[in-house]
């Protein structure tokens, strides 16, 4: 159907990349990087010149965030799969609730059910819906998610919890641009690979002195097996000194400071909210406006305004247009997440995506799309 397809030049975005993960690394990174020389690729981890852009990234993390006192900011190899595990295994005593609407979200349940010494019980709903979650008092960990990375979902509220429960936020795909009050999460934690635009097999946790007390009482049980690797006592104690407990890759910690940097010059959080949430209304707007589009996910409060998922009328296949694109270089990486099996693009809308680039977008597919009925 579109083989013979030729977009004008006018509406070829200036960056092709407009993926759910990984997302858009500016070039202005990597020759930041260059510019290091040999003073920082290759050094050890325990070095002051790796300690010295660990320190500015957390410093940094802090303020965006606006991260209340008592709170530091962890991270560790492995990235938020592997936070899954260390999360079940490190700060469950007896059972964990998880809300679900998704892909990932499910998967963080399936993880913690293989725990044998704890319940994980799931409280889900349909792929395509949202849901905030509420406190379970026979639960002592409760585990929603920010942004539902296959489905383009978003909480909308964060659970109230009871004293003795933690409350954990699976923050990858919409930490830093989705609206979150941190002081009210214990454990808000995210691979940088999305908004923050850096590589992926790296978590950052940002633990409440509450979080970190339980861990440190978990670990106590020595009944307990927890591997050395996902030890959050370790990984609290390299955290605090500015390094890792095994070694890093450094690039994806200095393009993670280099994101960090970037947001906060463009004026913080709330103005990053605010320029996704106009992304966002372009995007749905164009879905809306369109007789063959229509967004994936029908209540609005929920749409994320970090990937939008939009379908599109059966009787126009867009996978063949969308490997077109990718061909040509033009586009790449909107194709729908693979085990939701929908006719639909799922458009990336992270903070180094520009409006620009987004608008030209709708309007290619629109233009190829009406090229061909």
């Amino acid at each position: 159907m579109f083989d013979s397809y030729q977009p004008p030049k006018e509406l070829i975005p200036s960056d092709p990349r407009f993926g759910s993960g990984p997302s858009l690394i500016p070039v202005s990174f990597i020759e930041s990087l260059l510019k290091t020389g040999p003073d920082f690729l290759g050094t050890s981890h325990r070095k002051d010149a790796v300690k010295s852009v660990v320190k500015e990234m957390q410093d940094g993390l802090k303020d965006y965030f606006k991260v209340p006192a008592g709170y530091e900011i962890i991270i560790g190899n492995g990235g938020a799969t592997f936070l899954f595990d260390m999360l079940a295994l490190g700060l469950v005593r007896k059972k964990i609730t998880h809300y679900t609407c998704g892909e990932f979200s499910q998967k963080w349940f399936k993880a913690s059910k293989l725990v044998p010494w704890i319940e994980a019980k799931e409280v889900a709903v349909p792929f395509g819906e949202g849901i905030n979650g509420v406190d379970d008092p026979t639960a002592d960990v409760l585990a929603v998610t920010l942004n539902e990375t296959s489905t383009g979902v978003i909480l909308t509220d964060l659970p109230k919890v009871g004293p003795d429960t933690l409350l954990t936020v699976d923050a990858t795909s919409g930490g830093g641009q989705v609206p979150c009050d941190i002081s009210k999460t214990d454990v808000f934690f995210f691979s940088p690979q999305k908004v923050f635009a850096s590589e992926g097999g790296f978590f950052v946790a940002i633990m409440s002195p509450k979080a970190m007390n339980r861990a440190k009482e978990i670990a106590a049980d020595k009944s307990r097996y927890i591997p050395e690797i996902m030890s959050f006592p370790l990984a609290i104690e390299n955290s605090v000194k500015n390094q890792t407990y095994n070694t890093p890759s450094l690039t994806s910690i200095f393009f993670l400071n280099e994101q960090v940097k970037l947001m906060k010059a463009f004026g913080g959080y709330d103005k990053v909210i605010a320029e996704a949430d106009r992304k966002a209304a372009l995007v749905y707007g164009w879905a809306e406006s369109k007789p063959y589009l229509s967004p994936f996910i029908k209540d609005s409060k929920f749409r994320s305004n970090a990937v939008a998922t939009i379908d599109v009328d059966e009787r126009i296949d867009v996978n063949p247009l969308i490997e077109k694109l990718e061909q040509q270089k033009i586009v790449y990486g909107i194709d729908a997440y693979r085990k939701l099996g929908r006719n639909q693009f799922r458009i990336a809308m992270f903070h180094n995506i520009s409006y620009a680039d987004l608008e030209k977008l709708t309007k290619l597919l629109s233009h190829a799309i009406e090229s061909v009925q």
